[in-house]
Parts: structure tokens; sequence; C-alpha cells
């Protein structure tokens, strides 16, 4: 059951779809989904192995188990305020970003399904001790 946080097979499927919609979907196949949606859905996928890794390393978490629900809600709401809510209001970024409550539905959907997929993945599968 440990989370394999970098190495993660859902973090890294975000990873190589992060790049693939970047350079290969967005200029040869522009839709709206992949222009205006995607990264929203991978955001808290892509995201929280990498928080909970850095967290992990300075040590303020204290094992390995995949993402509890708090650690996949509190960065929801955190990065939804953030980018939605103060983000589109302050000065320097007024012209840069642009709040969008639909975005926060794909990083709740994001969310959501990330946490099913880590709760099925990480099911009984046994803990390997560190070397």
């Amino acid at each position: 059951m440990t989370f394999r946080y970098l190495s993660d097979p859902l973090f890294l499927s975000c990873f190589v779809l992060y790049f693939t919609n970047r350079w290969v979907i967005k200029p040869l196949l522009p839709n709206s989904f992949s222009q205006d949606h995607l990264n929203d859905l991978i955001c808290i996928p892509f995201w929280v192995p990498i928080m909970l890794f850095m967290m992990r390393k300075l040590g303020l978490r204290r094992d390995d188990v995949p993402p509890r629900g708090y650690e996949i809600l509190i960065p929801l709401i955190l990065w939804s305020a953030v980018f939605e809510l103060w983000l589109p209001r302050f000065a320097p970024f007024r012209d840069l970003a642009f709040s969008d409550y639909v975005d926060v539905l794909f990083y709740a959907i994001g969310a959501l399904l990330a946490s099913l997929f880590w709760k099925q993945w990480y099911r009984g599968k046994a803990s390997i001790p560190d070397v």
C-alpha cells in the first residue's frame, strides 16, 4: 500500500497527457475540451503526488499511504480559490487569469476520479519496505 509519488501510474499518465495535449493535441487537433478543460481535469492528480512527495521529503508527512481524502480536498479548495477567485482579481494577473466556475468543476471531477483510482489501485497491494 506504499504510495509511489512521482512513479505513481496516474501521476505519470497525467504527466504524459499534459505534454501530449500541449505539443500534439492542441496544435494538431484543436477542440474546446483540450483547449479549455483537460489541464483542469488533470490538475489534482498531477500536483497532489508532487506536493505529497515534497511534504514527505521535508518530514511533513509521516507515512507513504495513498493520498487521504483531506490531502486531495484541501488542495482542491485552495487551488480553486487561488486560480478562480484571487488571481483574476489580483492586479498583476487581471489580464492573464480569468475566473471560470467550469474550471472548478473539472478540478473537482479530476480530484474525484483520482481519489477513486488511488483507492482502487493501492487496495490490498503489499507494502514494499524501503532499502
